[in-house]
């Protein structure tokens, strides 16, 4: 299914009008970055096998596959949020133990919580990692191999964030969630701007600018914080912007046409990490100003993206794959977007 944004170009209604927009400059997280001995650029590749798939477009695929060591984008996301928590605290003396006694709690599917515990651990804080009842043991065991602590709470992710908001007020612990609602803003803002690396490292390597580019929401700091650097590079009609989400969570999407954040209820997604059912109410702003419309994938089609990623030797999951399974979708959806397109998706995880 699409359907376009109704508040590209126009007035945001009042619920999104008031809200802080996404950083659009990347240049303070790459100088943070810098420092850290992990950072690198992952891949931008050209893959013209794939082609065929979406009308004989040219594609390219950022793979996040191995990002940091972590496997997936959001290792630039709550990392980098710690790592001002430790330079504000210590500067450059002592970071190993700059955090020392604070705790850090989150709820996750599993990669933003991989990003806390493994940002916690490098600066010396405890993290506390609450998933729900549909994560499964290996994530768990992920997590704790980063040092974590995990608590299994909820039947879905917002009933864990729910746990974790509370565990942080009963405990004096710092809420580092990647999401937003009204009252907690400035913790996520940090998160989403980490995010930024990742659209650098495209702008700086595509010479060509995309004319398409297809990202995947789950709260929506991950497609909001690419849209406003990627907007802020080519331009606000230079592109042609798509959300892209499951079928059965398409919370940016009624969100967009109610004009305000609302839930979307659903059947408990395959597509995983982004089976999220109630929008980041900053990163929807973001969204509605600068996105030209949404399109929903099935678990199937996100299922077959993955397949044919993996064809071309990049493994990942329905959720790492659900951008090109909208790309493969839009001619169905859209129209065809012909020989002469430049595709950008951007494979977010490994398996």
């Amino acid at each position: 299914m699409y359907r376009a944004n109704p508040w590209k170009a126009k007035d945001l209604p009042a619920d999104l009008a008031t809200l802080p927009q996404v950083a659009d400059d990347a240049g303070p997280v790459l100088t943070l970055l810098s420092r850290c001995p992990s950072y690198r650029p992952t891949p931008l590749l050209h893959i013209s096998s794939l082609g065929a798939s979406i009308g004989g477009a040219g594609l390219c695929v950022k793979d996040e596959t191995a990002r940091m060591g972590l496997g997936s984008f959001k290792a630039l996301g709550a990392a980098y949020a710690i790592a001002r928590d430790a330079v504000a605290a210590a500067g450059d003396d002592n970071l190993a133990s700059a955090l020392a006694g604070r705790t850090y709690v989150t709820a996750s599917a599993g990669n933003h919580g991989m990003s806390v515990a493994a940002g916690a651990r490098v600066f010396g804080a405890h993290a506390v990692i609450f998933i729900s009842e549909t994560v499964s043991d290996e994530i768990a065991g992920r997590l704790r191999g980063k040092g974590a602590r995990v608590v299994r709470q909820g039947h879905d992710y917002e009933a864990s964030m729910a746990a974790a908001a509370e565990a942080a007020d009963a405990n004096g612990w710092t809420l580092l969630s990647d999401s937003t609602w009204p009252g907690y803003t400035t913790p996520a803002l940090d998160v989403m701007a980490g995010y930024l690396a990742l659209a650098e490292e495209i702008v700086n390597e595509m010479v060509t600018p995309p004319t398409h580019v297809f990202l995947q929401a789950g709260v929506g700091g991950f497609a909001a914080a690419m849209l406003a650097r990627f907007r802020n590079a080519w331009g606000s009609d230079g592109f042609e912007a798509l959300v892209v989400e499951p079928a059965f969570a398409p919370c940016i999407m009624e969100s967009l046409v109610a004009g305000r954040a609302v839930r979307a209820d659903g059947p408990v997604s395959a597509i995983g990490r982004l089976d999220c059912k109630e929008p980041s109410h900053v990163a929807l702003a973001t969204i509605a100003r600068l996105a030209d419309g949404c399109l929903t994938v099935t678990e199937e089609e996100a299922a077959d993206a993955a397949s044919m990623l993996f064809t071309v030797g990049i493994a990942t999951t329905p959720s790492g794959a659900a951008g090109f399974a909208g790309a493969i979708g839009y001619e169905k959806a859209v129209g065809g977007l012909g020989p002469d397109a430049r595709v950008l998706v951007v494979v977010t995880e490994g398996t």
